[in-house]
């Protein structure tokens, strides 16, 4: 991803963030917000045809990718079923254990494209997609219950306008591969926003505790950069789900409970150093 496409992609993270605050929108408030994001990078969107058929030219590229391996493994499964067959009748063991081989090949061929689907490129966490895919009936119910974790990062502008995009796109790593010790499934949500769900399998106070414990370990800590050291912190908001319940509605919960978790630690925490 070239750095305008990457610029782009956090522009419009940010705008479905602020969207995703208001009760009702339109295309033209949809439009307005855009704007202004892109105004706040100094990002030029004079050349948005050619941009944006840039961008659908880059998606139709992967589509055809994934299909062009999606058919070539489905002609090997063929081909290998085939041979099973035909091994299985005369009896060949030689052929059979070449199709155990060809089997497993194709296995991790298909993990390994089903990752690619579901992993954000940045953080190598997963992405909605996979939510939508895993985790939801209906494409809005959640198939379980569990508890579902916000980590919103705070002072994220404030890293990128004082040390720049490409630091802040290692303190998203760090952030994510911090997270990961939770042992919940991270998915990167927004711009600079993750969820965690867990299965309900813990209780609600040893995720809280699991995830403040992690916070506390982070801000303890400075980052180096070329030009300065920085500290970073985040906020929590929590909620329990149930089989059935509408994410968009778990998220509104957890949501106002980072809020309020934001307000505290802004208290404590003032800025990045």
């Amino acid at each position: 991803m070239d750095k305008k496409s990457k610029l782009l992609k956090i522009i419009s993270n940010e705008t479905i963030k602020a969207a995703h605050s208001m009760s009702v929108i339109t295309p033209s408030i949809y439009a307005t917000l855009f704007e202004e994001n892109a105004k706040s990078h100094n990002f030029n969107l004079d050349d948005e045809i050619q941009l944006s058929q840039e961008l659908i030219s880059n998606e139709c590229k992967n589509l055809i990718k994934i299909r062009e391996q999606n058919s070539k493994n489905a002609i090997q499964l063929s081909s290998s079923t085939s041979k099973a067959i035909d091994a299985i009748k005369q009896k060949d063991e030689n052929t059979l254990s070449e199709v155990l081989k060809e089997t497993e090949k194709l296995r991790r061929e298909v993990e390994l494209l089903k990752e690619s689907m579901y992993k954000d490129e940045l953080t190598n966490v997963y992405n909605r997609k996979w939510i939508n895919d895993n985790f939801l009936e209906d494409g809005y119910r959640l198939a379980s219950k569990g508890v579902l974790a916000i980590i919103d990062l705070n002072f994220f502008k404030e890293i990128n306008d004082t040390y720049g995009h490409p630091v802040g796109d290692k303190v998203l790593i760090f952030i994510a591969n911090n997270l990961k010790k939770t042992k919940g499934h991270i998915v990167r949500y927004g711009g600079d926003e993750f969820l965690i769900l867990f299965d309900d399998n813990r209780g609600i106070k040893e995720i809280s505790d699991t995830i403040h414990s992690i916070h506390n370990s982070i801000t303890s800590k400075k980052l180096k950069a070329k030009n300065g050291e920085f500290r970073i912190s985040f906020s929590i908001g929590l909620s329990i789900f149930k089989k059935g319940d509408n994410l968009s509605n778990i998220i509104e919960i957890a949501d106002k409970d980072m809020y309020e978790n934001k307000k505290d630690t802004k208290k404590k925490i003032t800025g990045i150093q």
